[in-house]
C-alpha cells in the first residue's frame, strides 16, 4: 500500500475554491465490489414479498436509490404498500455483509493519489448511515475522501443530477473543473445532466457500450486500471 503526503490547502465553504478540482467517485461497483451483493440481496427480498424478478433486470437497477429501483423494477402500478418492507428486507440482508464488504482493486491508492495530486475528493454514493460507514472502512483511506454527498442529503438520487450537484458544493468547484467516476449508467445519466466529464468503470457489471451510450468519455476495467493510466486520463 502506497501512502501520499498530504498537501495543505483552504477551503471556503460558502464559494468556490479558487483553482481547486474535483474528482467525484460514486461507491458501490466503483470502488467497492458489492454490486452483485444488491443482486442477490434485492432478488431475495422481492422473493420473500412473491415477486418473480430476474437477476439480470436488478443487476441493471442497481446505482438506483431504493425507492426508484423497486419502481423500475415492479412498475407504477406495483402495490406501493411493500416499498417500505421490500426496502428493510433488503438492508437488513445486506447489512449481513457489512463486516467483509471488498474494495475494488487500487480504489484507496487511487484516492490517495488524486488527493495528493491536489484533487479534492468527494463521494456521491446512495448509501448512508452503517451502509455508507462499512463502505468507507472498505475503501480505506478516509485521510484522502473530503466529503461525502449521500441520500439523506438530497431529494432526488441518480439519474438526476442532484447528487453530483451536491459533491461539487461540498468540493466548491465549478462542474467543468470536476470529473465524475462510475459504474452505471445512471451514474454517467447523473454526471452528464450536472455538466462534468464522465468516466466509466467495468467492474459493476455493465457493458462498456452502455456506459459510453450514457456520457462516459472514457471506460476503465477498474480504479486499479484507471491509476495505472491516470497520466493519460481526464484526471491528469
Amino acid at each position: 500500500m502506497t501512502w501520499y503526503p498530504v498537501p495543505s490547502r483552504t477551503s471556503d465553504r460558502e464559494g468556490l475554491r479558487d483553482g481547486a478540482r474535483a474528482a467525484v467517485f460514486d461507491v458501490d461497483g466503483t470502488l467497492v465490489d458489492t454490486n452483485h451483493l444488491h443482486v442477490v440481496t434485492w432478488w431475495e427480498a422481492f422473493r420473500q414479498a412473491g415477486h418473480t424478478v430476474p437477476m439480470h433486470a436488478v443487476l441493471r437497477a442497481v446505482g438506483l436509490g431504493s425507492s426508484d429501483l423497486i419502481a423500475h423494477l415492479l412498475g407504477e402500478d406495483r402495490d406501493r404498500g411493500q416499498d417500505a418492507e421490500l426496502s428493510a428486507a433488503h438492508k437488513a440482508l445486506y447489512g449481513q455483509y457489512f463486516d467483509r464488504l471488498p474494495a475494488l482493486p487500487g480504489a484507496g491508492e487511487l484516492l490517495r493519489r488524486l488527493h495528493h495530486d491536489g484533487w479534492t475528493v468527494v463521494l456521491a454514493t446512495s448509501a448512508s448511515g452503517s451502509e455508507l460507514g462499512a463502505l468507507r472502512r472498505a475503501i480505506d483511506a478516509d485521510e484522502a475522501i473530503e466529503a461525502t454527498a449521500s441520500s439523506d442529503d438530497v431529494q432526488e438520487g441518480k439519474p438526476a443530477p442532484e447528487p453530483v450537484e451536491h459533491a461539487l458544493e461540498l468540493a466548491g468547484v465549478p462542474a467543468e473543473r470536476a470529473v465524475f467516476v462510475g459504474d452505471t449508467v445512471w451514474d454517467m445519466r447523473a454526471g452528464t445532466r450536472a455538466g462534468v466529464r464522465c468516466l466509466g468503470v467495468l467492474c459493476g457489471g455493465i457493458p462498456r457500450a452502455d456506459l459510453v451510450q450514457a456520457g462516459a468519455e472514457e471506460v476503465y476495467a477498474d480504479p486499479a486500471d484507471l491509476l495505472a493510466h491516470l497520466g493519460d486520463s481526464p484526471l491528469t
